[in-house]
């Protein structure tokens, strides 16, 4: 009886653990309207034919306001800024000097994007993704998210937390590549000026719609 009891007790402790993922989660997409914070992101395709998988890892600087409009500036290793200005997503290569154009709306439904940046609340966010409160790791909280759409490129995503602050992004897409994106440095509500998010394709820069 003493053994049943304590099962029970670390299945009932564990319970709470995990729903504290999903309670973080509905707190950040209720407070947090603007923000800021560095990230480091480290990418890992699988390995072919035998091979090793592969990684490469990059850094910079994100920023979002909701609804709709956020910003990734990647600093190392090489230059690459992609801006969501609530009707356009641009991606901006310094290196080739080129610039992708695409509609918002049609773009930016299931993604990770929409967890941490567009949804307004939980309810939102349900419309688009199944949400499941999964075990605690590496001293964080954690919540996956299903795209509900089966057609996309993304396949889940578990989004982390440390108690209310948003931590990581584990990301899987849809050909078995992995994105992992930490977040540092993180202020909410930090009032991040509107022009953040303009964005203009540098002078004679090759622009694709799409």
């Amino acid at each position: 009886m003493k053994k049943l009891i304590t099962t029970l007790s670390i299945l009932a402790c564990s319970h709470i653990a995990w729903a504290g993922g999903m309670e973080s989660l509905e707190n950040f997409v209720k407070t947090a309207k603007s923000g800021r914070a560095g990230f480091t992101q480290v990418v890992t395709a699988p390995g072919k034919d035998g091979q090793a998988a592969r990684s490469k890892t990059s850094s910079g600087t994100f920023e979002f306001s909701r609804p709709n409009r956020f910003r990734f500036d990647y600093k190392k290793p090489f230059e690459q800024t992609i801006v969501a200005d609530g009707q356009t997503l641009w991606l901006h290569d310094v290196d080739l000097n080129q610039v992708t154009a695409r509609k918002q709306a049609q773009v930016l439904g299931s993604t990770p994007a929409a967890l941490i940046a567009s949804s307004p609340d939980l309810g939102a966010l349900k419309k688009d993704f199944n949400l499941e409160a999964i075990a605690d790791r590496d001293g964080l909280q954690w919540v996956q998210a299903t795209p509900r759409a089966k057609d996309g490129q993304l396949h889940s995503v578990k989004v982390g937390f440390r108690g209310d602050e948003l931590a990581a992004l584990d990301i899987v897409d849809s050909f078995g590549q992995r994105s992992v994106i930490s977040f540092n440095k993180l202020e909410l509500n930090a009032g991040v000026p509107p022009d953040a998010f303009q964005f203009k394709p540098p002078q004679g820069a090759d622009v694709v719609r799409q």
